[in-house]
């Protein structure tokens, strides 16, 4: 197994399996409360049953599926069940399964009795390689992401037996996320799934990615800075998310197209067909139909990158040279046009 520490409060172990004891040493923790969505309730109840074994009280308490778990109605229903099941400063809340559980799960967490102790399980790829580190949590509230606290985990846990027994389609959008990693900082990364697509080595482009992450997050915890590189593709992408019934990796992969050619135009980067093939060779669209362009225009004038000067956007100078740099609307409207908006 392999260890990294992201901003000296995360523990990120990757291997293959679980550690054993799962949880790090803690005198207090009487209480674990584990976040899981209907697809890994199996696994939910797997690590509740080991945790028993230890002495420990596990209740799992089960979400709606995607992004339905993100909403502050569900995350009340997660507080009452804390209430009822007694859960204190000292216990510990666990993520098991995809971005939208480790999502909801850090945002509660974060939130009740101001903050305690979180663990996150990532069961897919999107999860292992962005959504689980970092410390970014929240809900959505008319636009993706409105409502959240950065409320970093004890422990990520990446077992990559699980990352390769997954289905097609869910390893598409992790490497989706993996291959704006290496946009934005390893272009060793960028160049194995360019050449390799969906075959590149599962266990190698887990290690790359995280690696990227958790320096970045480590260095730019708040995003003052760098951090925001990490964004390269959601300005637009998560707008088409949420106007569409796309993935999340769907949606950042026509994104990152967006971007790419608001990249070529302003600042001469020179890799849009590159990324629109590798796109396409992860075997994920280039292209939307039936979406309104000013519902996700209207979208974007939410995006959370917006200040007094207008809306930012992560662009590239060219692999590895991210740019945070402000746009304007025609710019956007170019950008969308170049996946069918």
């Amino acid at each position: 197994m392999e260890d990294l520490s992201v901003a000296g409060v995360t523990e990120v172990v990757i291997g293959r399996g679980m550690p054993t004891p799962l949880l790090p040493t803690r005198p207090d923790r009487r209480r674990v409360a584990i976040l899981t969505q209907p697809a890994v309730t199996p696994k939910a109840l797997e690590i509740a049953a080991s945790l028993r074994s230890e002495d420990l009280l596990a209740k799992v308490i089960g979400l709606p599926d995607r992004e339905d778990a993100k909403t502050l109605s569900v995350a009340e229903s997660v507080y009452e069940a804390f209430a009822k099941f007694g859960l204190s400063r000292g216990d510990t809340v666990i993520g098991v399964g995809g971005g939208t559980v480790t999502d909801l799960a850090g945002f509660v967490a974060g939130t009740w009795m101001r903050g305690v102790e979180v663990v996150h399980i990532p069961t897919t790829l999107l999860g292992a390689v962005d959504a689980s580190i970092g410390g970014k949590s929240g809900v959505n509230l008319g636009g993706k992401n409105l409502v959240g606290v950065i409320w970093h985990p004890r422990l990520v846990v990446v077992d990559t037996d699980v990352m390769e027994a997954l289905p097609a389609a869910l390893l598409r959008e992790g490497f989706a996320e993996a291959f704006k990693t290496g946009l934005v900082g390893d272009s060793e990364l960028c160049s194995l799934l360019v050449s390799q697509g969906v075959s590149a080595p599962l266990d190698d482009v887990v290690r790359r990615a995280i690696r990227v992450k958790a320096g970045i997050v480590t260095r730019d915890e708040r995003e003052d800075g760098e951090r925001a590189y990490l964004n390269y593709g959601h300005t637009i992408g998560h707008a088409i998310e949420y106007a569409s019934t796309l993935s999340h990796g769907e949606s950042v992969g026509l994104g990152m197209i967006a971007a790419s050619y608001i990249s070529e135009k302003n600042h001469g980067f020179d890799g849009l067909e590159m990324v629109v093939s590798t796109i396409e060779r992860l075997g994920l669209p280039t292209s939307v139909d039936g979406l309104d362009p000013a519902r996700v225009l209207d979208l974007i004038g939410h995006d959370k990158k917006r200040d007094g000067e207008g809306l930012r956007m992560v662009l590239l100078r060219e692999v590895e040279d991210p740019v945070l740099s402000h746009v304007e609307q025609s710019d956007v409207e170019l950008g969308m046009a170049t996946v069918g908006l």
